[in-house]
C-alpha cells in the first residue's frame, strides 16, 4: 500500500526536463529528410503548405522526439554510466513518466499522421514500431549495431523521405524516389556507427553489441565510411543515368570533400568520431537536397 501511495505522488516532470528528454537537436535529420521528400516528389506546393507544416511537425517534434523518449526509458540504466545527467537517470523524470511520455507520443503521432492520409499513417506506423523495437525488450534491435542502426537509419532518412513524397503526391511515391530512400538510408547506418563511438564505455558494461564494441574503434570507423560513402556513389551513378550530369558532378564533390574528412577521422576514429559527426556529415546532408532537386528536374521534364 504503502509503495502504491509513494508512485502516486512522483511529481508531473518539468516542461524543461521533458524539452531535454525529446533532444530537439535530433529532429533536424528526419525533418531534412521529408523536406528532401517533399521536393523529389516534383509537385507545385501551392496549397499544400499546411500539409507540408503537419509533415515536418509529424517528423521531427512527434516521431522523432518520441522515439527519443522511448530510447531513453528503455536505456536508462545505460545512461546512468555513460550520461547520468540525462532528465531520467537524474531523476529530473521521475517514476515511470518516462514510459508515459513515451506511449502518449505514440499516440499522438498516430494521430497526427492519419490526418495526412493513409499512406502516411503508414510510413508512420512503420517509423513507430521500428523505434519500438530498437529500444525495448525483448526485440531492442540495438543490442546489434548492424541492426539497430539499420533500423533509425530507414526510419531517420528513408521514411522520412518517402513520407514527404508520399504527402506532396498523395499516394506512393515512383521507383526512384524510393530507391534514393533507400540508398540514404543505408548511409545513414554509418551515420548512426558514429554517434555509438561515445557511449562505448557502457554500451560494452551493459550487453549492447554496437559497432564500435563488436569490431572495435578501428574496424568500426572504416565500416561507418563505407556505409556513408558507396550510396552516395551510387546516387551519383544513378543522376547521371537520369541525364542530371550537374546534379551528379556536385554530389560528387561532396563527396570528395568527405573522403577527404573521412582520412583524417580514421587515422584517430575514437577520438575524431564526434568531430566528423558534426562536420563531415553536414556535406552528406547537403547531397540529399541537391539528389531532391535532381528528382524534381526529371519529373518537370
Amino acid at each position: 500500500m504503502a509503495s502504491t501511495a509513494s508512485r502516486a505522488l512522483v511529481p508531473a516532470p518539468s516542461v524543461a526536463a521533458v524539452l531535454e528528454l525529446a533532444k530537439p537537436v535530433t529532429w533536424f535529420p528526419p525533418m531534412w529528410a521529408f523536406g528532401c521528400g517533399a521536393i523529389s516528389a516534383g509537385v507545385a506546393f501551392d496549397g499544400r503548405w499546411l500539409a507540408v507544416a503537419l509533415g515536418v511537425l509529424l517528423a521531427g517534434p512527434l516521431l522523432c522526439a518520441n522515439s527519443q523518449a522511448i530510447n531513453d526509458w528503455f536505456d536508462r540504466h545505460v545512461d546512468a554510466i555513460n550520461e547520468p545527467q540525462r532528465p531520467i537517470p537524474s531523476g529530473r523524470i521521475a517514476g515511470r513518466w518516462g514510459l508515459y511520455i513515451a506511449v502518449a507520443g505514440s499516440v499522438v503521432s498516430l494521430a497526427t499522421a492519419a490526418a495526412l492520409g493513409a499512406w502516411v499513417l503508414l510510413w508512420a506506423t512503420i517509423g513507430l514500431l521500428l523505434a519500438w523495437a530498437y529500444s525495448a525488450p525483448p526485440v531492442r534491435l540495438k543490442r546489434n549495431g548492424w541492426w539497430g542502426n539499420a533500423a533509425v537509419g530507414v526510419s531517420y532518412e528513408g521514411l522520412a523521405w518517402i513520407t514527404g513524397a508520399s504527402v506532396m503526391a498523395g499516394g506512393l511515391p515512383g521507383a526512384p524516389i524510393l530507391l534514393l530512400a533507400l540508398l540514404y538510408s543505408a548511409g545513414a547506418h554509418g551515420i548512426m556507427t558514429l554517434n555509438d563511438f561515445k557511449s562505448i564505455r557502457g554500451d560494452q558494461r551493459m550487453g549492447i553489441g554496437s559497432l564500435p564494441v563488436r569490431l572495435g574503434p578501428t574496424s568500426a570507423a572504416r565500416v561507418a565510411c563505407l556505409m556513408m560513402a558507396l550510396p552516395q556513389a551510387a546516387v551519383i551513378a544513378l543522376l547521371a543515368h537520369w541525364s542530371q550530369p550537374w546534379h551528379a558532378g556536385i554530389v560528387a564533390l561532396l563527396l570528395a570533400v568527405q573522403l577527404v574528412m573521412m582520412r583524417r577521422f580514421l587515422a584517430r576514429p575514437a577520438q575524431r568520431a564526434l568531430w566528423y559527426s558534426a562536420f563531415g556529415v553536414n556535406f552528406f546532408v547537403l547531397g540529399m537536397l541537391v539528389a531532391a532537386l535532381a528528382l524534381r528536374n526529371t519529373a518537370a521534364a
